[in-house]
């Protein structure tokens, strides 16, 4: 309960929702439990989870995770623009593309939002305010917030888009002044900060029948609120993260706790030429250990494989949750060998992997043509294409091949190759190989 009081804190000063609800006359759709998960998924993400302690430091897997997943949705992704202009602009605005979807994944949801020629800025769900979805759980209508303290007194602009289908796209800009951090305070003229000055008040674009930017959310069912807000690809496990980042640090005790050492006698310490000694091996104890044992060695047996295969079978189980293959996270030698559960395990990836490339498909298209309305290109027949290669699923088809390859080049052996595709340990993979009489017939 303290933790989910200082999340909202930080929300709070981050957005006064109640005072921009009243402010715009707007109905929020997002909740506070949504917005306090959304903190918690990003203070996770920047290794700052509500668990971490003297003793329990965190793995980064919520990095982990993000960074597999954004790797392989862009590494297989090609995205190109028929207008030359509109793809040079598209290429640069897109160079963060890698990190900042990392961001996106962890939070639940990101906003790529042109600024102007090739500029664009990239917004996760924890630095903007949704109003509305539409059918497909597009973002419709948003707050982006902008604050800034200068002197004494906290300012904040409120940039609200509103996508109608009938209307067009209209934007509106207001500023406020607080003396108090978390509240919205009194509305002021936008000129009364130099860099809101030449902005307007509001503006209506009737022909614009999408967003003025690229919108992500991640293909993953909200069970925290049922709305359209997006959800982060670890919502699901931050108490299995939480354990695994628990059995790490027993595992960093018990090699801290077995650490070899040589108890002394107190009294041998205050012979000449001990203040030399190696004050981490050998330590003082007060008990007298007689005339013939003035030192004792300490060195327990170390559990480390114990502790190391509950933290793997925690990783594992991790994996599946989130739709990783196994090895991914665990230790790759002591994942499952059977041809059917790696190909289980590639499935549950690369439908994972397909998902999320489905969702930023959409946000690029949107992208695209935020760019193209931003540099007044939005009648120049552009065409947008995106697509992504399955190298998930065929990277096993390719391993096999390289694998006979060198089986017919007497490089690996049949029993081995049988062990490995058959799910076979080699003494029976070499008792099933067929007889040479079996394999002429």
């Amino acid at each position: 309960m303290q933790f989910i009081n200082f999340l909202k804190g930080v929300w709070q000063r981050m957005f006064p929702l109640k005072d921009i609800k009243q402010a715009l006359g707007v109905k929020l759709a997002i909740t506070d439990d949504m917005m306090q998960s959304i903190e918690m998924w990003q203070k996770c993400f920047a290794g700052q989870a509500f668990w971490l302690s003297d003793s329990v430091i965190s793995l980064r897997l919520e990095q982990a995770i993000t960074r597999e997943f954004a790797n392989i949705t862009l590494n297989e992704m090609t995205a190109s623009v028929s207008n030359d202009k509109l793809q040079k602009i598209f290429e640069t605005a897109t160079e963060d593309l890698n990190s900042e979807l990392q961001s996106g994944l962890a939070t639940g949801a990101m906003v790529i939002k042109p600024l102007g020629g090739d500029k664009v800025q990239y917004i996760s769900a924890n630095a903007f305010v949704p109003i509305e979805f539409d059918a497909r759980h597009r973002l419709a209508k948003v707050i982006f917030p902008e604050f800034k303290k200068i002197g004494d007194n906290y300012y904040t602009r409120l940039e609200y888009h509103s996508l109608d289908t009938e209307k067009g796209l209209t934007i509106t800009n207001t500023a406020y002044v607080s003396a108090s951090e978390g509240q919205l305070g009194r509305e002021i003229p936008l000129a009364a900060v130099d860099e809101w000055a030449s902005l307007p008040n509001a503006v209506t674009y009737p022909a614009m029948l999408r967003p003025a930017f690229g919108y992500f959310r991640t293909p993953i069912k909200n069970t925290i609120d049922g709305s359209s807000c997006g959800v982060s690809v670890y919502a699901n496990d931050i108490n299995l993260i939480r354990k695994i980042d628990t059995q790490f640090g027993r595992l960093d005790w018990e090699f801290e706790s077995g650490e070899r050492a040589i108890h002394v006698d107190a009294a041998a310490f205050k012979k000449e030429g001990t203040e030399k000694l190696n004050k981490r091996l050998y330590k003082a104890v007060d008990v007298d250990l007689g005339d013939n044992e003035l030192f004792k060695d300490f060195s327990p047996a170390i559990r480390q494989s114990d502790i190391t295969d509950g933290l793997n079978t925690y990783l594992r189980r991790l994996e599946f949750s989130v739709g990783l293959a196994y090895g991914d996270l665990s230790n790759p030698e002591t994942v499952a060998k059977t041809a059917t559960e790696i190909k289980s395990a590639k499935d549950r990836k690369y439908n994972t992997v397909s998902a999320i490339q489905k969702q930023l498909k959409y946000c690029l298209d949107d992208l695209v043509y935020a760019l193209a309305f931003y540099n007044s290109l939005t009648t120049s027949g552009y065409t947008f294409v995106c697509d992504f290669k399955d190298s998930i699923l065929t990277d096993e088809q390719t391993e096999r091949t390289q694998d006979i390859q060198d089986l017919s080049l007497g490089i690996m052996k049949p029993e081995e190759y049988r062990a490995k595709w058959y799910g076979e340990d080699e003494k029976t993979a070499k008792k099933n190989l067929p007889q040479a009489s079996e394999v002429v017939d």
